[in-house]
């Protein structure tokens, strides 16, 4: 969809009050303050432009960049013709206002757009949390009220196709930057209209960007790419914003570029650089609660495409028994992420997604699975002072009786806190050498005799 068509769009959307069901227009959705009557003016003039053949010109010619300078000359413009005094910041401030309500999101427009924030939260019109550096704060940014939060919630929906209303009240969507939307409205969400949204660098985080945040270390990134490149399988774990799939983007950069990638997610996060990687992404129920597509479906499929490596953005149901049988039947190099807060956790929580699949599997018969398919758990945390470290590197070793058995290869040992409040701390190896190493042997792969030294 057009940018044009989107502005069109707009000027049909309705916004619907979902205490009072009156439909409100977008020009209609007014400010309390001295200029709003001058707006809606504004607004009205810019729809009628809309239509125009030089509207359609700029849209096709210069896009978004194009269109906010027609905007702004419009503005400009017409507050002359007003010939009402109003200062140079005023001025300035109803310019952008007006872009960000008719060509952007609204008042978080300016949040997503600031290359500091990595998560926004709506929780109703009157708070907007960001996160900043791995710290919440709350952020000057407020909506009107209700519909002006459910407009915003529209105007990201309604070019994917998804709908939000009382019937469907919860969304999941992407922003046009790739930033991953997940919406809640009334009657489910009790404070108002909820947005959360995950920003995701626009240019993928690299290796060294990581040893810079100090997620790991050098060796520690040597000894994942020799496990990636060894076609070990890997699950990396970790709680809700750990930065689990940014170190999984990391991490499968570490591919050779000859190699066919198939990745499945739920909402497309993943960045990969290579040539060959093929792209699938689930779809949701329709209005008839028809026609879902699942990752479990996905992962099933992907393996009828011929791929080198399956990556899976994050397991949460029953398609972890058909990721662990496709790791187990010569799909070697497989990755993906799971949420849990250790390694110990991931594995128990593997088996539970295995019983959500409904095959009544012995836990042995799933231990075994597991044991034989996962190779290594990267385990990240979000620690107190906001930063995300790499805590544990860990090798699935096999089965000891009916237990899976582990082993730490780095962990992450924490010392203190700086005058600052960071955490003080180093990435260690434990001295034990992974029993996988016959695969780094058979794969010519050379570490350096060192590197599980403490």
């Amino acid at each position: 969809m057009s940018l044009l068509e989107r502005l069109q769009k707009e000027k049909n959307t309705d916004v619907v009050d979902s205490k009072s069901q009156k439909v409100k227009k977008p020009q209609q959705i007014q400010e309390e303050d001295p200029f709003s009557a001058i707006k809606a003016k504004i607004y009205n003039k810019i729809f009628d432009e809309i239509k125009t053949e030089a509207f359609k010109n700029i849209d096709e010619g210069d896009g978004e960049e194009g269109l906010e300078k027609e905007i702004t000359a419009i503005v400009e413009n017409f507050l002359n013709e007003e010939n009402s005094y109003i200062p140079k910041n005023e001025r300035q401030k109803i310019i952008s206002e007006i872009i960000d309500e008719t060509i952007g999101f609204g008042p978080i427009n300016p949040l997503i757009q600031d290359s500091d924030v990595s998560e926004i939260m709506v929780n109703g019109p009157h708070q907007v949390y960001v996160e900043k550096k791995g710290k919440l704060v709350l952020s000057n940014v407020r909506f009107k009220d209700d519909q002006h939060v459910m407009h915003v919630i529209e105007k990201i929906v309604a070019p994917l196709g998804r709908r939000i209303d009382e019937s469907s009240p919860m969304v999941d969507a992407r922003l046009p930057n790739g930033s991953r939307v997940n919406a809640v409205i009334p009657p489910l969400a009790l404070n108002g209209p909820t947005i959360t949204i995950r920003k995701f660098s626009e240019k993928p985080y690299t290796v060294k960007d990581l040893i810079n945040f100090g997620t790991f270390t050098p060796n520690v990134a040597m000894f994942l790419k020799a496990c990636v490149e060894a076609r070990l399988n890997i699950v990396v774990s970790g709680g809700t914003g750990s930065g689990k799939t940014t170190t999984l983007n990391v991490i499968s950069s570490f591919i050779p570029d000859d190699e066919r990638i198939v990745t499945i997610e739920d909402a497309a996060e993943l960045q990969l650089r290579q040539e060959h990687v093929v792209k699938l992404e689930t779809r949701p129920p329709n209005i008839e609660g028809k026609g879902a597509i699942t990752i479990r479906d996905l992962v099933r499929n992907a393996l009828r495409m011929r791929p080198d490596r399956v990556v899976v953005g994050e397991v949460r149901s029953g398609e972890a028994l058909d990721m662990l049988q496709a790791m187990n039947t010569g799909h070697d190099g497989s990755l993906t992420t799971g949420h849990a807060n250790t390694p110990r956790d991931m594995l128990a929580r593997l088996e539970t997604m295995v019983l959500m699949a409904g095959m009544e599997l012995p836990v042995r018969a799933i231990r075994e699975q597991i044991a034989s398919a996962v190779d290594l758990i990267v385990q990240q945390s979000r620690l107190k002072d906001g930063s995300r470290r790499v805590t544990h590197i860990t090798e699935v070793v096999g089965m000891e009786g009916d237990i899976i058995t582990l082993q730490d290869i780095f962990i992450f040992k924490q010392y203190g806190k700086d005058e600052k409040g960071r955490i003080m701390g180093e990435f260690a190896p434990t001295g034990i050498k992974p029993k996988f190493m016959e695969k780094f042997d058979r794969s010519g792969i050379i570490l350096p005799s060192d590197i599980f030294t403490p």
